[in-house]
């Protein structure tokens, strides 16, 4: 991983769509710090497409869509998106399962979680589970005393041995039924919204974060960029981002922010010495 400040500037200022994870990297310590979100206002204001591409339930996405600087938002690994219009006053939002199958899913989940709970002593359910419709979320570190690998790694087990797919964040393991990720439905949401063949324009499109399940959008997108955090999960990434800031969570999220909004402004024309005269004038 190259520092993100060798990024450079013409593939900068090609980018047209920041997909951004929220936790561990617009987030710092649990919070969502002023230059974080001055960050996303900024960018949103110098006509980028911001879209936050998120672990978390749909209860903080339909929060996030209405109220962020963004565009839109893909929540819960993949499962669905949201899209606020804001002049007509209406929510888009495209799921990856059918409401049967959710409901199906969410009686099965809980049994599940509950197994979890019982063999791992220190787990719990996410606080946010009650808000989401499509996914488990277990709690390693967020309101609990973090766990070690092994036991993380127990969770991960417990839950591939019930045919889930899994992902671990910097806060949770997310499991669910399905075999879709935070990148099928961002390609989904950038070529149903906006028109966006991600195939074709993936140098226009850049994405930030900074854990495992954010792999899939590092393996695809050539401009992929981590906070420095990253560094606590680099041993168990295979794919991993072309650049790492210096700054870690949110810092280093405004860190980022400021290397694209500088790509967009003239750079400084640099003048040549002027020529001296005979006279010396």
């Amino acid at each position: 991983m190259k520092r993100a400040s060798h990024w450079p500037r013409a593939n900068r200022a090609h980018v047209r769509t920041l997909l951004c994870d929220i936790d561990g990297t617009i987030t710092l310590d649990g919070r969502l710090p002023a230059a974080a979100y001055r960050a996303l206002e900024q960018l949103h204001e110098a006509g980028l497409l911001v879209i936050p591409v998120t672990g978390r339930p749909a209860g903080w996405c339909d929060l996030i869509a209405r109220f962020w600087p963004v565009a839109a938002v893909v929540g819960e690994n993949g499962a669905f998106y949201f899209r606020y219009d804001h002049a007509a006053r209406r929510m888009t939002r495209r799921y990856v399962r059918s409401d049967a199958e959710r409901a199906q899913d969410r009686e099965r989940l809980t049994a599940i979680g509950a197994e979890v709970l019982r063999a791992v002593p220190g787990a719990r359910l996410a606080a946010d589970q009650v808000y989401r419709e499509a996914d488990l979320a277990i709690d390693w570190c967020e309101d609990v005393p973090p766990l070690p690998p092994h036991e993380v790694q127990r969770i991960v087990d417990l839950l591939h041995g019930h045919g889930l797919t899994v992902k671990v964040s910097s806060i949770h393991v997310n499991a669910w039924f399905g075999r879709y990720d935070k990148l099928t439905m961002a390609r989904r949401l950038l070529a149903d919204e906006f028109g966006i063949d991600a195939d074709a324009e993936r140098e226009r499109v850049a994405f930030v974060g900074d854990s495992p399940n954010d792999e899939p959008m590092f393996a695809f997108f050539p401009n992929s960029i981590a906070v420095a955090n990253i560094a606590q999960f680099a041993d168990s990434i295979e794919h991993k981002p072309a650049y790492v800031t210096r700054g870690a969570e949110g810092a280093g999220f405004a860190e980022l922010a400021r290397l694209l909004l500088a790509s967009r402004r003239p750079q400084a024309a640099v003048s040549s010495p002027r020529r001296r005269g005979p006279s010396g004038a």
